[in-house]
């Protein structure tokens, strides 16, 4: 298979493979000593606390409050919601033993949390005036995934889990679709990732809920991730659990219930989203380092360009801008570029003895051609307009991606075709069957039901009968 001097395997000869080295090479993950897990390593684990830390901000300034719930749940808990355990049955991960002996009942690793929060909300909730409860969790699940990809599915993975009770549905409702908006904007605004926001057809929804809506992201092999999830539950989980207020007429009523969650597999996202054969091509606002400078020169001439890169760093630092120093004195400047290149830094800056006595550095971007200097003096205000260039630049090179590989199509035949290589903006007419003779034929699925997309009626792309949806579907293959 053909590879690159850096031995990546082109992104057009295999994605796949293109991927799987990708994640090693640049030091992301390692797997882990159990078949399926992995190892976020500090540089993948650092993508992973940026994204974190600004969808934590966002959460808390809609008045959500962190909490923490068990990771062990009793079987019994995930069997009061039928549709929830039977949705989740294949992938649970349990516990028979402990203590050295067997348990009376058997325990779920948690696969996720409506159950064991579901629980304490009855305990915590009486009265009208406890509502609404708006709780997040920061942790960890488990599912016990066939077919594992790093940072995509793999049987443990990290996460945020949002979970509310409200009043009333159209309450319930106003916060699903919070969250939708939340996972929207931090695809767009953080990742660069131009996600369609919308909802998803019946057999596709989460086991359990009345409603799920989610935000579809198109990777640079023309294939869906699912990059984000907003769930009305109605009072399905209220009923299950006894999540039961009294109204201000003195009535009983049941609470109407949320969940929403976007996971690790964001970081995955944006490597599928940007890369190329060079390897990662990192969003600046995600960049562990946004710009490594690279000193020029061995012996004295190292001497003597180390203290103004460090000066440099300094200032860079104090405007905000993450910086690294790379003086791996063992390691060539060239290696150290093509080594950079690979972990996808936006911007890097060398520093040589004849940039110093110039007073400027040469500018390298992740996918700009050529060098150019940048006086030292005012480095810090161009870089920073440089990485918010790149970062809008990011989002405008994956829209035009995702916009010239989707097609609206009118017949099977374009349908297939279109599949083939990104997505295709079709009727359906809701029925199960036809949802699973499209995946069986094609591999695509209805992957969401776009909120933005203009109404329209037309007959099913597959077996002619009226579209149930009075607007097109975007369908395609996804991870």
């Amino acid at each position: 298979m053909a590879r690159d001097e850096r031995g990546v395997t082109p992104q057009s000869e295999d994605f796949s493979a293109w991927y799987n080295e990708v994640v090693f090479k640049a030091e992301l993950v390692d797997r882990g000593p159990v078949r399926g897990t992995m190892v976020i390593r500090p540089y993948g684990y650092r993508i992973w606390e940026l994204l974190q830390a600004d969808i934590d901000r966002r959460i808390k300034e809609t008045g959500h409050v962190n909490a923490y719930f068990p990771l062990l749940i009793p079987e019994s808990h995930l069997q009061r919601e039928a549709e929830h355990v039977e949705g989740f049955a294949p992938e649970l991960a349990v516990v028979t033993h402990a203590g050295g002996k067997e348990l009376d009942e058997p325990l779920v690793i948690r696969p996720t949390s409506e159950t064991v929060i579901g629980e304490m909300m009855a305990k915590w909730i009486s009265s009208y005036r406890d509502l609404p409860m708006l709780l997040n969790q920061w942790a960890n699940v488990v599912r016990w995934e066939l077919r594992p990809r790093m940072l995509l599915r793999t049987t443990e993975f990290l996460w945020q889990e949002g979970h509310t009770a409200h009043a009333d549905e159209a309450d319930a409702t106003r916060e699903t679709m919070l969250a939708l908006g939340l996972y929207a904007d931090v695809s767009r605004e953080i990742a660069a990732m131009p996600v369609v926001a919308g909802e998803k057809t019946a057999g596709e929804r989460f086991p359990g809920a009345r409603r799920t809506f989610t935000v579809e992201g198109m990777m640079r092999d023309g294939r869906a991730l699912q990059s984000g999830t907003s769930h009305y539950m109605g009072t399905n989980f209220a009923k299950a659990f006894g999540i039961q207020y009294t109204a201000e007429s003195g009535e009983l009523e049941y609470c109407h219930t949320t969940s929403w969650g976007m996971s690790s597999r964001m970081v995955g996202g944006v490597i599928m989203t940007h890369g190329d054969d060079k390897g990662l091509v990192l969003p600046p606002l995600l960049a562990p380092y946004q710009v490594v400078i690279v000193p020029i020169g061995r012996g004295d001439q190292a001497g003597q360009v180390l203290p103004p890169a460090r000066e440099l760093a300094e200032r860079l630092h104090r405007a905000g801008v993450r910086t690294h120093i790379d003086d791996r004195p063992h390691l060539s400047p060239g290696f150290k570029f093509n080594d950079w290149e690979m972990r996808g830094v936006p911007i890097r800056l060398e520093l040589g003895p004849r940039d110093l006595a110039g007073g400027s550095a040469l500018m390298s971007t992740r996918l700009g051609e050529g060098k150019m200097p940048v006086s030292l003096d005012s480095a810090p205000a161009r870089l920073q307009f440089e990485l918010t260039a790149f970062q809008a630049l990011l989002l405008q090179r994956a829209t035009e991606y995702r916009d010239s590989h989707t097609r609206t199509v009118g017949s099977w035949e374009e349908f297939v075709e279109a599949v083939m290589t990104g997505w295709a903006l079709a009727f359906h007419c809701g029925t199960q069957e036809c949802e699973d003779e499209i995946k069986a034929a094609t591999s695509a699925t209805p992957r969401v039901i776009p909120a933005d997309g203009p109404a329209e009626e037309g007959m099913c792309v597959r077996c002619d009968l009226p579209s149930a949806y009075g607007k097109r579907l975007i369908f395609g293959r996804a991870y």
